[in-house]
């Protein structure tokens, strides 16, 4: 699904570049140009981001939550 139009980046795009490393809003905007011209696209990106590093630490085993002591 097209995220933002302006630059035609796609949800795909963002979910493999949090794959491959970036884990800001800044990153993802300077590896791929997105939010770089008319801003809409901002709130879907952030989700998608946090979507992706949920499921990344769900997979690689991590805990999602601490236990209090």
């Amino acid at each position: 699904m097209y995220v933002c139009l302006c630059k035609g980046i796609t949800d795909s795009q963002i979910r493999d570049a949090v794959c491959s490393g970036a884990s800001s809003l800044r990153q993802v905007r300077s590896q791929l140009g997105v939010m770089s011209q008319c801003g809409k696209c901002g709130v879907l990106t952030k989700e998608i981001m946090e979507e992706t590093m949920e499921q990344r630490n769900f997979d690689h085993g991590e805990p999602l939550f601490y236990a209090a002591s």
